[in-house]
């Protein structure tokens, strides 16, 4: 009697019947995430964190100095928006209508020589964004509340584009 012994496993078709599925899958996946969205989303995430790494430190600042702000920010006119950077004149414009930008920079280099900043933070995806001009801007209210936002939000998942800006 001759017994037949059959190797068991998988051919070679359906193997690739698998992995062409799989690759479908992985497809229609990618489509359905819409990688556009998430790395804008990632951005936005980044200008808020940079905008709270900002504001802490200006509120830290504050703190240790009996409340009297760095000079550079004393020096400011209340009420204008000033971008913030290192540059001899910021003359770009926001993406939001209500903040229209003074030509003067607002340096906080101060801040980084003290401790209270890493580095000034500069925006994750704007072309024009730099040492210079961050893209990030700066205002001193008249009631003594400050407000650090994003220049360049983008849509991301949301409907609209929501405004990262952060008052205190």
């Amino acid at each position: 009697m001759k017994i037949i012994c059959r190797k068991k496993g998988f051919t070679l078709i359906e193997l690739l019947i698998v992995v062409a599925i799989i690759a479908i899958l992985a497809a229609l996946a990618f489509v359905a995430l819409n990688p556009l969205e998430r790395f804008q989303d990632s951005y936005n995430a980044q200008r808020w964190a940079d905008v709270n790494a900002i504001m802490q430190a200006i509120k830290l600042y504050q703190l240790d100095n009996n409340g009297v702000y760095i000079s550079d920010i004393d020096d400011l006119t209340v009420g204008l928006y000033y971008q913030i950077g290192s540059g001899d004149s910021c003359n770009d414009t926001c993406s939001n209508p209500t903040v229209v930008l003074q030509t003067e920079c607002l340096d906080l280099e101060g801040l980084v020589d003290e401790g209270y900043l890493a580095s000034v933070p500069i925006d994750p995806n704007d072309t024009n964004a730099g040492g210079d001009e961050t893209r990030y801007y700066f205002m001193k209210a008249s009631t003594g509340t400050v407000t650090v936002g994003a220049c360049s939000e983008q849509l991301g998942s949301d409907a609209v584009i929501q405004a990262i800006s952060v008052s205190r």
